[in-house]
């Protein structure tokens, strides 16, 4: 079969080895693993993990600080055949990300065989030429030393087939915390030298008001994908500091508008009496408390924006 280099140690960097910085980004079937991955190399929840795909629509970038390191993540929208404006949209995104970054993580799931939509993202891959590829077999904990070796091998044929050599195979598991730090270790090297680019404290530089937006739409979704896959956009229309709040105990007002495409969605989302959309505010304002770490108001309205999804007037309004 070949040379085929699956790492599974560290490689000791020497010392006075120069600072390198630069950016990577995961790419991968949804489910692939990609904001677990993402968590579990930053160390803190940034990625919004859903089971759905393109609820991650923004760059989130996690920051990873190391002495002689700083990996940028850029989470591109998965990539995927357009039916909308917005998809064609978010392709065009995603392959000026790859061209844009310093290495990409495939993402392979150890537990699924090779398939079309996998084939279909190594193609897109191949075609962006100077850029390195690290395949990162994930979700390791699932399957026997035998399934990954087979999937191991699957992946290695897959690049000779399109024509290109994996810088690295690794497998991973981001749940068990299995070699994380290994990845980290091969992706570094990638990166061209230079100073840190992000202050040592930040995780993320996704503005919070983006952030909170996720955290709703998240919330609105759960229980509903089904009915209601990609038709909720969330904006958050202002975060304000209530006044006459004594300093000790500050509250921030935010307003924000689920927007849905149309008027049949509404009840959907708000539920009998309201109820669902009760449950979707405290849902989320606690989890933005979390984030802020600050007590919050927050205010949802939901509007129709009549098929958001192909009115390129509508997707600007809303951020995409």
């Amino acid at each position: 079969m070949g040379a085929m280099s699956v790492r599974t140690q560290s490689s000791e960097q020497p010392a006075e080895a120069a600072h390198r910085a630069g950016f990577a980004c995961f790419v991968g079937r949804p489910n692939a693993g990609k904001s677990t991955l993402t968590n579990a190399l930053v160390g803190q929840k940034v990625a919004i993990t859903a089971d759905q795909p393109q609820t991650t629509r923004h760059t989130v970038r996690g920051i990873v600080h190391r002495p002689e390191a700083q990996l940028i993540l850029v989470d591109t929208p998965g990539l995927h055949k357009p039916r909308t404006l917005l998809g064609q949209r978010l392709n065009d995104v995603v392959r000026t990300t790859w061209a844009e970054v310093d290495v990409i993580g495939f993402c392979l799931p150890a537990n699924e065989k090779l398939g079309p939509g996998d084939r279909f993202i190594a193609k897109e891959l191949a075609s962006i030429k100077k850029t390195p590829k690290i395949a990162i077999v994930t979700k390791t904990d699932l399957v026997e030393s035998k399934q990954l070796a087979e999937q191991l091998i699957a992946i290695d044929q897959l690049g000779k087939e399109l024509g290109f050599e994996w810088a690295e195979i690794v497998p991973v598991s981001a749940v068990a915390d299995k070699q994380v730090d290994l990845l980290a270790d091969l992706l570094v090297p990638l990166l061209p030298e230079g100073p840190a680019l992000y202050p040592e404290g930040d995780l993320t530089d996704e503005p919070e008001q983006v952030m909170i937006a996720e955290l709703i739409r998240e919330a609105a979704l759960e229980g509903v994908r089904d009915e209601l896959p990609h038709s909720i956009a969330v904006v958050v229309e202002e975060m304000l500091p209530r006044e006459d709040r004594p300093a000790d105990r500050p509250l921030l007002d935010i307003h924000a508008f689920v927007y849905i495409e149309r008027p049949s969605q509404k009840g959907i989302i708000i539920g009998p009496k309201g109820k669902r959309l009760k449950e979707v505010g405290i849902k989320s304002r606690k989890q933005i408390e979390a984030l802020l770490g600050t007590p919050v108001f927050l205010d949802l309205h939901v509007k129709v924006a009549k098929d958001w999804q192909r009115d390129p007037r509508q997707l600007r309004k809303l951020g995409f």
